[in-house]
């Protein structure tokens, strides 16, 4: 993951980026859609996995730089290829399915719209399923996840409007507005 400063023409890279380059942050395999909360500056994101698993990562705001998401030495949080060496650090996803829930997952947005009882409701999909789930740090630092949608959709991505309500992009052009029935 790459992190630049874009005021400066030519961009310019911030001198607290861990590495001394544009590097922020490494160990993912094909992250698809990442995106920030909007109350909290917190960073979501959802990687791809190679067989297996799909996974969502997360960063808090005012995270340092350098942290190290795991691939190729593991998808998900299983191990893939090689051995974790001494002294490596990985940073664990806090949530990930197996293809046997779908097989390519599509990050999503923090809802911050009119729903009280979705407040802080990170939505996240996946492209084949059609499956939307929904993940919510908890205040004990833990994390609850729970399938929230079961949609005919190639979700592609996911977007968000100024009052905070979340859209699902299906792959034929479809948007959908998801709310409560």
């Amino acid at each position: 993951m790459l992190r630049i400063n874009v005021d400066d023409l030519p961009y310019s890279i911030p001198s607290d980026n861990p590495f001394g380059d544009e590097i922020w942050a490494y160990g993912l395999r094909n992250p698809w859609r990442y995106s920030f909360d909007s109350l909290t500056g917190d960073l979501y994101l959802g990687d791809v996995g190679q067989g297996t698993w799909e996974e969502i990562d997360f960063l808090p705001a005012g995270a340092s730089g350098g942290a190290n998401f795991g691939w190729d030495l593991r998808e998900g949080s299983h191990p893939f290829e090689g051995i974790v060496s001494e002294g490596i650090i990985l940073v664990n996803p806090v949530a990930e399915y197996d293809h046997s829930q779908g097989c390519s997952v599509t990050s999503g947005k923090v809802y911050r719209g009119s729903m009280p009882e979705w407040q802080g409701v990170y939505l996240y999909g996946d492209y084949c399923s059609g499956l939307v789930w929904g993940l919510l740090q908890l205040t004990d630092g833990s994390w609850a996840n729970a399938l929230l949608f079961e949609t005919n959709t190639k979700i592609s991505s996911f977007g968000i409007d100024q009052a905070g309500e979340v859209y699902l992009v299906h792959h034929g052009g479809q948007i959908f507005k998801l709310s409560e029935k």
